[in-house]
């Protein structure tokens, strides 16, 4: 596994191991004794996710301020725009994000931090998102910041296009 970090502090893009010839392939998509190896990370997976979307889907960007989860989160069919945005006050990269694209193609995954905010934009017709959680879902304590929020100011890859948002995601709440 390659790990690649960001420039955000623990956020990090992972590569799997790949083998695959003309029938097709074969990857480890988790491995707990690699991850540990690769990223110095003992995590704990409690919750696995798996959403389906379409084009322009957005969602995000979310997080918890209790019970906050970790994600290791890769897309099995389509791409995204995968976003994390840095809101841990002490941290130097505090109002910071990154993005990268996830497909079923790379096979990149991205590991999200507990108590980072995180979100993604759908740019295939569809794709499939799953996501690895360190904690359980506590919609108590979610909290869920405007996609378009002008401070943290996220380059998302709309060229022109309006995104698709749930009820609780058009109304997320300034940075």
């Amino acid at each position: 596994m390659q790990v690649t970090a960001t420039a955000i502090a623990d956020v990090l893009l992972l590569e799997p191991r790949v083998f695959g010839d003309e029938r097709g392939f074969f990857f480890e998509s988790f491995n707990a004794r690699v991850f540990k190896e690769a990223t110095g990370l003992n995590v704990t997976f409690v919750q696995d996710n798996h959403s389906k979307s379409a084009r322009h889907v957005l969602r995000g960007m979310h997080y918890q301020t209790q019970q906050a989860q970790g994600k290791l989160v890769r897309v099995v069919a389509g791409e995204v725009f995968d976003v994390v945005a840095d809101v841990r006050p002490e941290s130097p990269t505090y109002g910071q994000w990154v993005g990268e694209i996830l497909s079923a193609q790379n096979q990149r995954q991205m590991w999200v931090p507990p108590g980072l905010a995180h979100g993604f934009l759908v740019l295939s017709e569809n794709a499939e998102f799953l996501y690895k959680t360190t904690d359980y879902y506590a919609p108590q304590f979610e909290k869920c910041i405007a996609w378009n929020d002008a401070t943290l100011n996220i380059d998302w890859p709309l060229h022109g296009a309006s995104p698709s948002l749930s009820a609780k995601d058009a109304v997320g709440h300034a940075f």
